[in-house]
């Protein structure tokens, strides 16, 4: 996941993703030249390094693998922060489903967390692949993947110092 908290990070944080990873390119704050603008970077350097983009949002910004919550070619993802949300999500046609957020999280100051156990509940079932969203690391994503899930998703966890994850 990408946002304007990242700054200069970003490039960081892009080229430390294990190839065949994905973005979820955000920066909704940006005016929409700027946003087009930094895309084709990131998307460049996505290609470069075999990594998915998807942009949120509904405006096409170029050269994109699909879209993050609505229905677009190309790879389909879906943010759920409920069951009910989730099943929508799988009915809706989602390639892979974001579940948050998990724990707590800068992103949603004050946001109830799922945890393990209500996590382990909402995805139980699901027909569609489960990405973890929220307050994730790499050591909680291990921790989660008795429970099945596929896959997680970060900001902080990529920006912050090697020496802290890794």
């Amino acid at each position: 996941m990408t946002d304007e908290r990242m700054g200069e990070s970003l490039w960081d944080a892009l080229a430390r993703l294990p190839r065949g990873s994905g973005v979820v390119f955000r920066h909704y704050g940006l005016v929409p030249a700027a946003r087009r603008a930094l895309f084709a970077k990131v998307a460049r350097v996505a290609r470069r390094r075999g990594l998915l983009l998807v942009r949120a949002g509904a405006e096409r910004l170029g050269q994109e693998d699909g879209a993050h919550g609505q229905k677009a070619r190309g790879l389909r993802t879906w943010p759920a922060h409920s069951r009910r949300e989730a099943v929508a999500a799988a009915r809706a046609g989602a390639d892979a489903v974001f579940i948050s957020p998990v724990f707590a999280t800068r992103s949603h100051p004050g946001a109830r967390a799922l945890g393990r156990v209500r996590l382990g509940l909402l995805i139980r079932g699901l027909p569609v692949p489960v990405i973890a969203l929220g307050g994730m690391d790499a050591r909680r994503a291990a921790s989660l993947q008795p429970l099945g899930i596929y896959g997680w998703a970060a900001i902080d966890a990529w920006t912050r110092q090697r020496s802290a994850n890794g």
